[in-house]
């Protein structure tokens, strides 16, 4: 009964969507606009008449205002800075703004643009200080939110009775203050037109890169080449046009240079920036986040507001908001990857048939024997991870290396050996197709090909995104063994769409369907999946009816076989349900049937764990990787099957002396040739009973 519950609570419970939302950078915006939805609904019932045109367009012309000093306070924060003068320098550019309409009698165009020049010098104070002599932030800008109110003070004293006597007779200026254009406030057009500008900077502009990079590490930004200083002293530029824009609408609005202008500004805005979620910390930022915060706060203070709560409350309550965001975002940001590597790992709940015996005394094709013990070996010491096997018309000798490197051992003693192609990755599956290119399943890169001439091309490295999938699964990651239809078109599995290529046991431990079949189809240069939810699909072999791929299930235990033409296109079959051990690549046999190579072999207490969900998770969060239970990978076996899933004979190599691990395995004159990802070496085994002119590249048998 316990098992039956675990089996349907793991089956219809998917705890790995909480790992995977919980790693999407989207969610840190996700969480400030759920709780904006519920400050706009608490709102509409606090505040009598909220949903009215009048209410929400005074709502939008602040938040138009303020929005505008929290996107310059956004781009110094992601540039790893902070700016308190805001305040004053927002009193200020209003300062300037009235002075030059109401005292000066400017034009429209020239006062605006004055304003902003006014703005960009305030800013220019900081930038230099922070960005050129490195002085610290904080410090400064508190500083100069000093020296800039008291400039305020003075200057509003000396001109506030001339600028409240002489109002400017200006239908623009009129209109920048209240003025709406299709039932929106100006302030709010000009401030989307800001905002694209900001998104467009920050995600598809160098220098907006370079600021991301420069507030997540300015050393390594410095090292690579990036103008730092430059960069930093232009953001406090930025901020200084953004907050004079605010000014400009602020003064054609209301018209005023009182004595708390601004005041208290810098804690408005930075809570605004930090509740959206810009982090304190630099690098991590997005327009879409500053004003989202900006709207939670002007809502927020507009409640209190509306419910009578005297200023020093209002600021109180900003005070928390502030800290407790701030407190948020250094613990999430210090704590991050260790809160989501403890969810995103999420097993599953496995039965798997019982295995067979395989011991001597019960007789049997499983039968443990040491045919693999007493194997000519290749290359020993000379390769590492010959994942894959593969040779050509000439009878030369092909293997992937952990460098990234495809070597050539030549024929026919295969003692002289050669780097092939460079290609970066870890090559797994290789397949010749008729024109003698070398298609290779590289781990993290995709599907790749090498000519003739010896010229590495990308193939594809992307498919199809699925509609139910959280994570990017367009991107292929550990693309794995392939071969090639007589029309040119290319099956391959990808063992995972949750984990990268060094990251393979994981999705092991979980034995979730994360993997995928992909066929590449060079007629139209398209790639798309046309089977998910495997449990780390492995070896692909074409079928000898050209119409089917088997493959293989390592997780699983299993093969089955996949028909992608014919009258069952698309159906699925099982072929062998009760494999001893894992299987990897599958190849043909020079009689027709098919080589599988066994990665590991099953064991009692690793079947029992694979039924317990729990137990796996907790190994996984508080155990090395070395120490886990792990099935046993020091006995290295290959069988031979047909494709009506009969196992015909089985090769062990008992202790794995020459082959453990066994990958891979291709039959090719006569020969068996083995590959492991863990060997420094190529096992070759004669093959008594093999037929001699056999050449697994030329395929003829599916002409016969």
């Amino acid at each position: 009964m316990t098992e039956t519950l675990t089996r349907l609570r793991y089956r219809f419970w998917p705890d790995h969507w909480v790992g995977e939302i919980l790693s999407k950078r989207w969610t840190e915006t996700a969480i400030p606009v759920l709780l904006l939805i519920a400050v706009v609904f608490a709102s509409g019932r606090l505040i009598g008449n909220f949903y009215t045109p009048g209410v929400l367009a005074d709502t939008l012309r602040q938040a138009g205002e303020i929005g505008l000093v929290v996107l310059g306070m956004a781009l110094v924060m992601i540039v790893g800075g902070i700016d308190l003068s805001v305040g004053s320098m927002f009193a200020l550019t209003n300062f300037c703004a009235l002075l030059l309409m109401h005292v000066l009698k400017w034009p429209v165009g020239l006062a605006v643009l004055g304003t902003l020049v006014c703005g960009a010098l305030l800013g220019a104070v900081n930038g230099l200080l922070i960005g050129y002599l490195r002085l610290r932030a904080f410090l400064t800008t508190l500083i100069t939110l000093i020296i800039f109110r008291s400039i305020y003070e003075i200057l509003s004293m000396q001109y506030s009775t001339e600028i409240a006597g002489s109002l400017p007779d200006s239908a623009v200026w009129a209109f920048l203050g209240d003025g709406t254009f299709l039932g929106l406030p100006t302030v709010a057009w000009i401030y989307a037109v800001a905002a694209i500008g900001g998104h467009v900077l920050l995600t598809r502009l160098r220098m907006g890169w370079h600021i991301m990079a420069i507030g997540g590490s300015r050393r390594s930004a410095y090292n690579g080449g990036i103008a730092v200083r430059r960069t930093v002293a232009l953001c406090y530029v930025g901020c200084g046009v953004l907050t004079g824009a605010a000014g400009c609408f602020f003064a054609s609005r209301l018209a005023t240079a009182g004595a708390d202008i601004g005041v208290g500004m810098e804690v408005l805005v930075l809570t605004a920036a930090v509740l959206g979620g810009i982090s304190l910390g630099g690098g991590r930022g997005s327009v879409t986040k500053a004003l989202v915060g900006t709207l939670l706060v002007l809502l927020i203070t507009n409640g209190l507001t509306s419910m009578s709560a005297p200023g020093g409350v209002i600021r109180m309550v900003l005070a928390a908001i502030l800290v407790l965001a701030a407190v948020i975002d250094v613990r999430w940001l210090k704590n991050r990857q260790r809160i989501i590597s403890k969810v995103y790992v999420s097993p599953t709940y496995q039965k798997l048939d019982p295995a067979p015996d395989c011991s001597a005394e019960a007789g049997g094709v499983y039968a443990l024997n040491n045919k693999l013990r007493d194997v000519s070996l290749i290359g020993v010491g000379r390769i590492e991870s010959p994942e894959d096997v593969i040779l050509d018309r000439d009878d030369n000798l092909y293997a992937g290396s952990r460098h990234g490197d495809i070597i050539r051992f030549f024929a026919p003693d295969y003692e002289r050996m050669e780097v092939f192609a460079h290609i970066g990755g870890q090559p797994l599956g290789m397949a010749f197709d008729r024109e003698d290119n070398l298609y290779v399943c590289v781990g993290g890169m995709g599907l790749y090909r090498v000519t003739p001439q010896r010229q590495v091309e990308r193939v594809t490295d992307e498919t199809n995104r699925s509609w139910r999938s959280i994570n990017d699964d367009s991107r292929l990651r550990l693309a794995d063994d392939l071969d090639i239809t007589d029309d040119g078109r290319v099956f391959f599995s990808e063992a995972t769409v949750r984990y990268e290529m060094d990251e393979w046991a994981v999705d092991g431990l979980e034995a979730r369907g994360n993997g995928r079949i992909v066929c590449y189809d060079p007629r139209d240069k398209s790639t798309r999946t046309v089977l998910r939810d495997l449990k780390f699909p492995n070896g692909i072999a074409i079928a000898g009816d050209g119409q089917s791929i088997l493959f293989a299930e390592t997780w699983g235990c299993c093969v089955k076989r996949y028909w992608f033409d014919g009258p069952k296109a698309g159906q699925v079959e099982m072929v062998i349900d009760d494999l001893p051990g894992y299987p990897d690549n599958i190849n043909l046999a020079s009689d027709g049937n098919y080589w599988l190579a066994l990665v590991g072999m099953r064991s009692p207490a690793y079947d029992l764990a694979m039924r317990m969900p729990g137990f796996r998770k907790r190994m996984a969060s508080r155990l090395p990787i070395d120490e886990w239970l792990f099935p046993n990978i020091n006995t290295g076996c290959v069988l031979k099957f047909s494709e009506k899933g009969e196992v015909l004979e089985t090769l062990w190599d008992l202790g794995g002396e020459n082959h453990p691990m066994i990958t891979s395995m291709r039959e090719h004159r006569g020969h068996l040739y083995l590959g492991g990802i863990s060997n420094n070496r190529i096992g070759r085994y004669r093959l008594p009973d093999a037929d001699p002119d056999f050449v697994q590249y030329e395929r003829r048998w599916r002409n016969a």
